[in-house]
């Protein structure tokens, strides 16, 4: 079973007296930064000129570059872009930490891959939540928060597992739960998610039953509302529910057909396809195709992306939401 750590596992005595340095100032690293203030810690951004500054300093932070908040930091929080991480470590953030220091990603990909390499001399973890920005803020002001994910990566000092959980409990993700993991499986489970599941299975099959509905000669408007609308309809049953849940929450008819055709539908072999992309994540293949692309100008990216915009169903798709909103 998985170790969970709860609000009685953290002590925030760890980080007080310390300068914490928020690297970014997206919905990510203004939500760290604002819910950390507010748990009595003393805070500062780290940021780049731009609207994200502007921001930082409205909401009553003080402010510097990301070399000079690194350097005054105790604890520094790398909530920037993956993308942008590796090449604003090796010249701004990794020069400057401090002996000692508290490095902190949101997520484990640079460190997985190998593409941000710290130096020996201080703690590096992961405090990863399982959840957008928005909701990390949003859910601390109502007294809760949202679970997470924390790892060790390099303990220097002995005690990095403790002030990683510090930040966790000052971001209000002990309230819930605080699940113990490695970078490896945050990061590896993250992107096999993401590609077979959240972001692209759910995609395809979307896109897939439209477009069988529309070929049979069905009404776009209405394939639209039956494969694309009621999804969230289902999946708010299922988060609220779990599966079983949901089952319970739909009719007999839903209930029959979905347990007797979903299986043909998505049989064994789709599972054989999700191991085959599942290794392509865990022995780098991925992350080395990302980078290539990245570096490259993202021209297959935007290309996809295009062809999403396109395809009729965000077509059909924009016109329905137009109409579903004009009440509002």
């Amino acid at each position: 079973m998985a170790k969970i750590y709860r609000e009685g596992d953290a002590d925030l005595s760890e980080l007080r007296g310390k300068v914490v340095a928020i690297l970014g100032y997206g919905i990510q690293g203004r939500s760290w930064a604002l819910n950390m203030r507010d748990s009595g810690l003393n805070v500062i951004v780290g940021v780049r000129p731009g609207k994200s500054l502007d921001l930082a300093k409205q909401e009553g932070f003080e402010t510097h570059g990301v070399a000079e908040a690194t350097r005054m930091a105790d604890v520094v929080a790398v909530l920037l872009p993956d993308m942008v991480q590796p090449k604003v470590w090796e010249s701004e953030i990794g020069p400057n930490l401090k002996p000692g220091s508290l490095v902190v990603f949101a997520h484990g990909f640079n460190i997985r891959f190998n593409l941000i390499k710290p130096p020996s001399n201080v703690d590096v973890t992961l405090v990863a939540p399982k959840a957008p920005g928005r909701a990390v803020r949003d859910e601390y002001l109502r007294g809760w928060g949202v679970p997470a994910l924390v790892a060790v990566h390099q303990d220097y000092t002995g005690r990095a597992l403790k002030r990683a959980l510090a930040v966790a409990k000052a971001n209000g993700f002990t309230r819930v739960g605080v699940i113990e993991t490695t970078f490896a499986e945050e990061t590896e489970t993250d992107l096999i998610g993401e590609q077979t599941v959240l972001v692209g299975g759910l995609m395809e099959l979307i896109k897939k039953g439209f477009e069988t509905m529309v070929e049979l000669g069905y009404q776009p408007e209405v394939a639209y509302f039956e494969v694309l609308n009621e999804a969230k309809l289902i999946m708010d049953l299922i988060w609220e529910r779990g599966i079983y849940g949901m089952l319970n929450g739909v009719s007999e008819t839903a209930r029959y057909g979905g347990l007797t055709v979903g299986p043909y539908v998505l049989d064994d072999t789709v599972k054989e396809r999700m191991r085959k992309a599942a290794e392509r994540v865990r022995n780098g293949e991925f992350a080395r195709e990302w980078l290539n692309e990245y570096e490259g100008g993202m021209r297959n990216l935007n290309r996809l992306l295009n062809e999403i915009k396109n395809h009729r169903i965000e077509v059909v798709g924009e016109e329905l939401r137009r109409m579903m909103r004009s009440g509002r």
